[in-house]
């Protein structure tokens, strides 16, 4: 694939969307790998993970949400591969880490690496009549973060989470530096809330949950080296709601349901992103109501060691049109835990995790908590 072509795929990740039509303006954003889900499990789950229970891969969603696990320690990679349907270079690797610190189990530490390689790309130029090849390239990115949780309460947790993020687009497009590596850093603040339990339907125990985060909050990224063409880091807000059905002391039923929303500005009305700060760009980020996604999503859990799970996210027309459903299952066997997840397009637009299988690994390697026993 030639790399102009693929650059613009980068790009247009961050809308994922592959075609573009006077009726589409996506908001357009660097890094833009940021916007995709890295782990199996949120990925059968309609690509949300703000809300659901906790698991090694939190950190990516809502690191507030590990001072309720139920192991003190837990390592994760998951493997995703990307734009199966034009290459069979391009793919994802997500690796995350969390412990507890102290003999309280009220807060964590956790960290994780995100990359991002877009496959090895021929260079190539036009002299006269004739194509000269002007070697290869390999643009990448990757995201490197740790994060720090607490619980508040008994039933609330808060953490903030420092990101360090690196976006090589175009690696040495063109020969010229024109096009160079980005550097830039990022801040997430995020809560959890997980309710008692209390007597739901049919006299089976539930709980309800609810998580929100801010994430992606830092100077914007510069490829260029021209003030006036830098691009924003993209900034999201999360808000996801949920509720525990407990049917038995092995059986789990679980809804979840997530809005989410860009905090850049679009297009304004002379066809152009408005070119301010990141704070005033949030302010202005509000203007464009159609920028909310939502999802759903369903889990059932048969003893922690089975889960089916599925679900749908939904993006409006105008700002890329992403509509589709997955599905997945988990596995777990002693301390060690495998996740699938398959996603299944359903809009018009092309996507580029269409018909793709995900897979994830969880290694538990600490003792359960007090949160265990209480779950």
């Amino acid at each position: 694939m030639n790399l102009t072509k693929r650059l613009f795929l980068g790009l247009g990740i961050g809308a994922s969307a592959f075609a573009f039509s006077q009726n589409i303006q996506p908001v357009l954003t660097g890094a833009p790998f940021l916007r995709i889900s890295p782990d199996a499990r949120a990925g059968g789950m309609g690509d949300q993970g703000v809300v659901t229970s906790t698991d090694v891969f939190s950190q990516f969603w809502n690191a507030a949400k590990y001072p309720f696990a139920k192991v003190s320690s837990g390592f994760g990679v998951n493997y995703t591969p990307y734009m199966g349907k034009i290459t069979n270079d391009v793919f994802l690797l997500y690796g995350s880490y969390y412990t507890f610190l102290g003999d309280d189990e009220r807060s964590t530490l956790s960290a994780s690496i995100y990359y991002f390689n877009m496959g090895e790309v021929d260079l190539t130029s036009l002299v006269g009549n004739d194509v000269v090849q002007g070697g290869t390239t390999k643009p990448n990115e990757f995201s490197i973060d740790i994060a720090y949780g607490l619980k508040l309460t008994d039933n609330y947790s808060m953490a903030v989470t420092g990101r360090f993020i690196r976006s090589d687009l175009g690696g040495n497009f063109g020969g010229d530096g024109t096009l160079k590596p980005a550097n830039t850093f990022a801040v997430d603040v995020s809560g959890y809330y997980m309710s008692p339990k209390h007597e739901s339907i049919s006299g089976y125990e539930g709980r309800v949950k609810a998580g929100w985060a801010v994430q992606n909050l830092g100077p914007k990224l510069d490829y260029t080296g021209d003030e006036e063409s830098r691009s924003y880091l993209p900034t999201i807000a999360r808000l996801g709601l949920g509720y525990d059905l407990l049917i038995d002391d092995q059986n789990r039923f679980s809804l979840s349901g997530e809005a989410s929303k860009l905090l850049v500005p679009g297009v304004d009305d002379t066809g152009n992103v408005p070119n301010v700060g990141v704070m005033e760009g949030i302010g202005k980020s509000f203007s464009n109501k159609k920028s909310i996604m939502f999802s759903g999503a369903a889990e059932y859990s048969y003893d922690e060691t089975f889960a089916l799970r599925a679900g749908y996210f939904s993006e409006a027309p105008e700002q890329g049109a992403r509509q589709y459903a997955t599905v997945g299952v988990g596995f777990k066997y002693a301390s060690f835990g495998l996740d699938l997840s398959y996603l299944i397009n359903t809009s018009k637009l092309n996507s580029a995790l269409d018909n793709t299988l995900r897979f994830g690994l969880t290694w538990n390697i600490g003792s359960e908590t007090y949160n265990a026993q209480d779950y």
